[in-house]
């Protein structure tokens, strides 16, 4: 695959994790922590604030491979 093919997809696939990572995020903290105090919110969102960093590693990880020779 060109490596500029695999950098446009990468990038959308970027865009779509952070959207549905984020929404996905918030809308678990809005059923669950309803009634929990401001360190359990505090905590739930400093946690999967970070957690989003491993999937996108792997897709930018992904998109700097060199091409496959052959």
């Amino acid at each position: 695959m060109p490596v500029r093919l695999k950098k446009l997809i990468g990038t959308f696939l970027l865009l779509l994790l952070v959207v549905v990572y984020a929404l996905v995020a918030v809308t678990v903290a809005a059923a669950w922590l309803g009634e929990s105090g401001p360190v359990v919110h505090m905590t739930y969102f400093l946690f999967t604030g970070l957690l989003w960093v491993l999937p996108a590693m792997a897709i930018i990880s992904w998109m700097n491979r060199p091409p496959k020779k052959g």
